[in-house]
């Protein structure tokens, strides 16, 4: 199942605290899932700095057990939104007899 994981920050959180070795230990675990296939697409929104993930898992607890591993969430700076996605249905509608 395909997971949409979208950051966000959590109040109270000044930037002094993303630390640089911080964030170099969180690129490294997100490149680490992403060779494991758990993360199959990431991004940041254009406009806001803010993580975008897209996520392969069974269910969004496997999901959130995987995010928990990133260091930026481990220290409390971040947290995701997590919405599970299905495919598309809609376009059974052409087709339909009635």
């Amino acid at each position: 199942m395909k997971i949409l994981a979208i950051e966000k920050e959590l109040p109270g959180v000044t930037p002094d605290k993303f630390t640089p070795e911080i964030l170099k230990a969180e690129a490294k675990k997100v490149w680490l899932l992403q060779q494991s296939g758990i993360i199959r697409e990431c991004y940041f929104h254009k406009d806001e700095h803010i993580a975008v993930l897209i996520l392969e898992c069974n269910n969004g607890e496997e999901a959130n057990n995987h995010l928990n591993t990133l260091p930026l969430v481990e220290n409390k700076l971040i947290r995701f939104d997590l919405l599970p996605l299905i495919p598309y249905d809609g376009f059974s509608r052409l087709f339909n007899s009635k």
